[in-house]
């Protein structure tokens, strides 16, 4: 189920506990999201592989008569990838992630009509890396999950607990 509004949660781990901030991706929550990056250690992207196309950006704005980087018009037709793309550089565009990891999280990997993570990692992530919009160069990682069957939770969450014990001295938590 997509998170409509926001949920909050606490992972207690040995030696550190995160909070996870949920907000919803809809078109008329994404203002909200700058709210918090300017207090996020890490920033947790989950996209739907089974609906993003094939995951070759380049392809999809070809097939579409534009050029890399614009918006499409016909998004129904070929997935979401062009959505993700713009929303990944706005994100990374601000100010406020600056240095900020991003995990991108390929969910429902079960699915037998899933892109493949590397699909994904090459045809999403590097792209938006690499192309104008990109913004400064960070620490990221793209890796597979099924929210259904929990596989690769225990992967996504010792990757974003390392990322904040390292960058909680360089970014201090701000407290509200």
């Amino acid at each position: 189920m997509p998170t409509v509004g926001q949920n909050v949660s606490l992972i207690d781990l040995d030696d550190v506990y995160l909070k996870i901030w949920d907000v919803g991706g809809q078109h008329t929550l994404r203002g909200l999201w700058q709210n918090y990056y300017s207090s996020c250690h890490a920033i947790v992207f989950v996209l739907d592989s089974t609906d993003i196309g094939d995951g070759d950006v380049n392809k999809l704005n070809e097939e579409n008569g534009q050029g890399h980087g614009s918006s499409m018009d016909n998004e129904e037709e070929i997935g979401r990838l062009s959505e993700c793309k713009l929303v990944l550089e706005s994100i990374l565009q601000d100010q406020q992630t600056e240095g900020v990891p991003l995990l991108v999280l390929a969910n429902k990997q079960d699915a037998e009509d899933c892109v493949e993570v590397i699909r994904i990692k090459e045809g999403l992530v590097r792209r938006v890396f690499e192309g104008d919009k990109g913004g400064s160069v960070r620490d990221s990682r793209v890796l597979p999950l099924s929210a259904l069957t929990g596989t690769g939770v225990r992967e996504a969450v010792e990757w974003v607990k390392s990322r904040v014990s390292w960058n909680k001295e360089g970014r201090p938590p701000v407290m509200r």
